[in-house]
């Protein structure tokens, strides 16, 4: 009996490395090749700072990736009452009705993953209703409130060694700081603080949880226990009761609410916990065989940085205004946050007789003449200004250098700027890293700016590999694959993502 059995088991296995080819790390566990005999569809949500989209990634039983979008939409900030916010219901509306085109498309989807930017949140009633929109990062009501946090509850020293967080007004801690000195009167009434994907989860399944990537923006959370830190929940006025039940990802966080099901015609599909922070989802995606590498998240935001076992927390990254970031297997992303294209993004609203194609632009900007002006992207100047043209040149100005006179000449000193910016960084992290970087790995829709890509290449002196483009939605979609079984960690995701895409490779130029 026991020969027969064997006989068995070595068809299976035959018939499993037939089915998947190389991808055999799929085949560690027999139920896992009934789940891979047909196609299978994740929904990707990306919410982004400036516009959000939903993504569908299929699989073939043979380990191809492909990906569709399906919808994209303006994510506006709503500016009223001397505030900020963002319309979470209109971002749950277009969530349902990505939904319902995927339903109406006979895309039977395996699950739903959700990612976002970090730090801001919604609060929840004891009604179970949300109180009102989220107050968004760029709000003014945070402007000086860290020298207030500092005098009044604790040094940004000891801060720091709680959480390892780069110091930012925008940190939710401060946020919560701001909200309760100024008597907020939604977040006296809170039963609940749920982070942006954590709440839009909630409202597709009724389940209130806290996925740690996201909460590890917030800088609340122990860096060391990946806990909430009593101290500074005490120092703000939330309890452990306020955050919801703690996912990591690839976690099953519900399934989709009967109401939902009614309005978008889906079935009961999963809503999955991916890594909710989208520099997390993102990270995931870079395609690296090996832990030597830098890694950039290009977009709105500039994140730079690699990832380590352990947080790295000691007075020379306080100096360096270092942060110390969930990671997508439990690891730690550690990194700077870089105001990125934010830069680009604003100026293009005031040009009028710039190119709409981003790609025509930034060739026009290589006809300027190189290396005549350079900003700090991190001055604060930039953070929000009412014209960011203005605030470039008032900052030329007052550095005593030229004043870009077009789109062309400012374009240029941006990318310029950040290229430059970058480099500053990676010499950083360089004395940082536990292993020789050799590379940078850039993800995310700056990677397609040919222009600052070979810039970055040049000022790092080491090649840099450009994509994959749809990283944030591509590593969102691996973890929804962890979730269904098909991969089991990390190093299987990227070698997954390295068997369908193949970055653009850009060498430093000499001379």
């Amino acid at each position: 009996m026991a020969s027969v059995n064997k006989s068995k088991k070595s068809r299976l296995v035959e018939k499993k490395l037939a089915l998947f080819g190389k991808h055999s790390y799929f085949c560690t566990k027999t139920d896992k090749l009934k789940l891979m005999e047909t196609l299978q569809h994740f929904m990707a949500v990306d919410l982004g700072a400036t516009s959000g989209r939903t993504i569908v990634g299929t699989l073939d039983p043979q380990g191809r990736l492909s990906l569709q979008e399906l919808t994209r939409f303006a994510n506006p900030i709503i500016k009223t009452g001397g505030r900020f916010y963002w319309d979470i219901f209109a971002l749950y509306g277009h969530v349902v009705d990505a939904l319902r085109k995927a339903a109406d498309s006979n895309i039977r989807l395996t699950s739903i993953g959700i990612d976002s930017w970090g730090v801001d949140f919604a609060l929840v009633g004891n009604d179970g209703a949300l109180l009102r929109n989220p107050r968004c990062y760029r709000d003014p009501h945070t402007e000086g409130i860290m020298d207030a946090f500092f005098e009044n509850v604790m040094p940004r020293e000891t801060l720091y060694e709680k959480t390892g967080i780069q110091l930012m007004n925008i940190n939710t801690l401060f946020q919560l700081y701001a909200m309760r000195r100024n008597g907020d009167d939604a977040l006296g009434a809170a039963r609940k603080l749920l982070f942006i994907p954590d709440a839009m989860a909630y409202m597709l399944t009724g389940e209130t949880v806290c996925e740690q990537t996201i909460m590890s923006t917030s800088q609340l959370m122990n860096a060391h226990t990946r806990q909430l830190d009593p101290d500074l929940a005490r120092a703000v006025g939330i309890s452990p009761t306020m955050m919801g039940r703690p996912v990591r990802p690839g976690d099953i966080i519900g399934t989709l609410t009967d109401e939902v099901q009614q309005l978008s015609g889906a079935p009961a599909i999963n809503v999955v916990a991916v890594a909710g922070h989208d520099t997390a989802s993102a990270v995931a995606a870079v395609p690296a065989a090996d832990n030597r590498f830098a890694y950039l998240s290009c977009g709105t935001w500039s994140l730079l940085g690699i990832e380590t076992p352990e947080p790295i927390i000691n007075e020379r990254s306080l100096a360096d205004n270092f942060t110390n970031e969930g990671g997508a297997d439990g690891n730690t992303r550690f990194l700077k946050n870089i105001c990125g294209l934010w830069l680009l993004e604003q100026c293009r609203k005031e040009w009028h007789d710039a190119p709409q194609s981003v790609a025509q632009l930034a060739d026009d900007a290589m006809t300027a003449p190189a290396l005549q002006s350079v900003i700090n992207p991190d001055d604060p100047r930039f953070a929000n200004p009412e014209s960011m043209t203005r605030a470039i040149a008032n900052y030329c100005r007052e550095t005593n250098q030229p004043v870009p006179q077009d789109y062309r000449q400012t374009a240029r000193c941006i990318f310029e700027s950040l290229a430059l910016r970058y480099k500053e960084v990676v010499e950083r992290l360089r004395t940082y890293a536990p292993f020789p970087i050799e590379r940078l790995h850039v993800i995310g829709g700056g990677s397609q700016n040919r222009h600052l890509m070979q810039m970055t290449a040049d000022c790092l002196d080491m090649p840099v590999m450009a994509g994959p483009v749809e990283g944030t939605a591509i590593g969102n979609i691996m973890m929804q694959t962890k979730a269904a079984g098909i991969v089991e960690n990390l190093q299987q995701m990227r070698q997954m993502i390295a068997d369908n895409i193949q970055p653009k490779i850009y060498t430093p130029h000499h001379g």
